[in-house]
């Protein structure tokens, strides 16, 4: 038993004001990564909960099991460098460019780019699979035809995880109702009324953006070099793009994401030994360290190199420091001395979504993991939303409205980095075109406000 005394809520801000400083002064005057200074935060952090009579070894424990937590997403992420590695060296994601660049214009290239993630990630329930596969090579193509890489990131991630958020596969979908008391598909149905909203706005944004594009000439001769480039250096096949197409479709089959990853990778090695005749040494390689080859033109340098499970590691590091981090404020109890204060100053329907929104934030800011940030908010306020009679299905929907989706506009949270370290932009860069993202938390917010949609238990199902 822990004679440990859960931490105040000054003692909590204090701590996070220093996160804060500590990552703003790292980043602007040192140009650090954000590594150190969660390290350091996590010190400080520990320093304090020392101090209300908590053991190293029972801090130790909880920045443990937390990184435990998340260890099938480090696990998950090594395998995707891997399968970029692979993909690349295969000629696979060269021949996702080149006949993307054949059919896709700029003025309606975001349009499809948003519509084929969603659809992708609806079937696989899987943000991540589909960043890493459909998302690379939208990235290369939207490149080439001229798109700023920031706005298409965020055009991949808004479809990533629009499925992320509404498929049945997702974990997140599943977790948000279990947490909250809810049924799955009362969850998604209820998700559909925000998220339908938050959809069409970004439609419409990204329909706006691509219309600016759509009016200048189309660089046909850098389309032109492009392919020479990728026709020059790989030998281009139609069959390139059946891997892909097998990888979703097991993911879709509900296959565990490891093993189904794995054998992504797997095929990538069989891909590149079959049609661009590599030996195991350069598919090991590949698989390991990524893929390297000089086409003579450096844009398409940059699209086809790289990938590897060692492309990761700098990725699987910060999520190790955030996750010491976050294991040891939620451990102290510093985590639910901010969510408890933030329950108790909400008033009305509207300030308690708010309130919720605002701790999922908060949550993938601190925790660094949007299962925490779904988990618990969810266990702090299940409650009182419970005492104020709104279905479970409203507080799963505002997990996921806010929890699922700010993850991946954090740079130290795990989402954040992976996406990162899959599309090569700053999470900072792509995070004003993430529409849906953005959009989502604040239409939850107004939805609560105006009472649209936010359903009561009536007398007879209370009694």
């Amino acid at each position: 038993m822990s004679n440990g005394k859960k931490g105040t809520l000054g003692q909590a801000i204090g701590i996070m004001l220093f996160l804060i400083a500590a990552i703003a002064s790292g980043m602007n005057l040192w140009g650090a990564d954000v590594h150190i200074p969660l390290l350091v935060a996590a010190t400080v952090a520990s320093i304090v909960a020392i101090t209300n009579g908590w053991k190293w070894s029972e801090l130790l424990e909880g920045a443990v099991e937390t990184i435990s937590s998340a260890m099938a997403a480090i696990i998950v992420l090594m395998i995707i460098g891997m399968v970029v590695g692979t993909w690349k060296a295969a000629g696979i994601v060269p021949a996702m460019i080149y006949y993307g660049l054949q059919v896709l214009s700029p003025g309606i290239f975001l349009v499809a780019t948003l519509l084929i993630t969603s659809i992708v990630s609806l079937a696989t329930g899987s943000s991540w699979t589909t960043a890493a596969t459909i998302g690379i090579a939208l990235m290369g193509v939207g490149q080439g035809l001229g798109i700023p890489a920031p706005i298409i990131a965020g055009c991949v991630v808004s479809g990533s995880y629009f499925g992320d958020k509404m498929s049945p596969l997702s974990d997140t979908t599943n977790l948000a109702p279990a947490v909250a008391g809810a049924t799955l598909f009362d969850h998604i149905r209820h998700m559909v009324y925000t998220t339908g909203v938050s959809y069409i706005i970004a439609l419409v944004l990204f329909a706006i953006i691509g219309m600016k594009y759509a009016g200048q000439a189309l660089d046909m001769a850098q389309i032109n070099t492009i392919n020479s480039a990728l026709t020059g250096s790989f030998n281009i096949n139609i069959l390139l793009l059946l891997p892909p197409v097998i990888v979703i479709t097991m993911v879709a089959l509900k296959t565990p994401a490891i093993p189904g990853l794995f054998g992504g990778a797997v095929l990538g090695g069989i891909w590149a030994m079959v049609f661009q005749g590599a030996g195991m040494a350069d598919i090991i390689g590949a698989a390991h360290y990524g893929f390297d080859i000089d086409t003579g033109v450096e844009m398409v340098n940059n699209l086809v190199n790289g990938g590897g499970m060692d492309s990761m590691m700098w990725t699987v590091s910060l999520i190790l420091c955030a996750m010491i981090f976050g294991g040891i404020m939620d451990k102290a109890g510093f985590l639910e001395a901010i969510v408890g204060a933030m329950a108790k100053a909400a008033k009305s329907t509207g300030s308690l979504v708010l309130f919720t929104i605002l701790t999922e934030i908060f949550m993938n800011l601190t925790a660094g993991d949007q299962y925490l940030a779904i988990v618990l908010p969810g266990k702090m306020f299940k409650d009182e939303y419970a005492k104020r009679g709104l279905k479970p299905k409203n507080l799963s929907r505002v997990l996921e409205d806010a929890g699922t989706l700010t993850s991946p506009l954090v740079p130290w949270n795990s989402c954040g980095a992976y996406m990162h370290a899959t599309l090569g932009v700053h999470p900072f860069a792509y995070a004003p075109y993430a529409f849906l993202n953005i959009i989502n938390p604040f239409v939850s917010v107004i939805f609560a406000y105006t009472g649209f949609t936010m359903e009561y238990f009536d007398e007879e199902e209370v009694a």
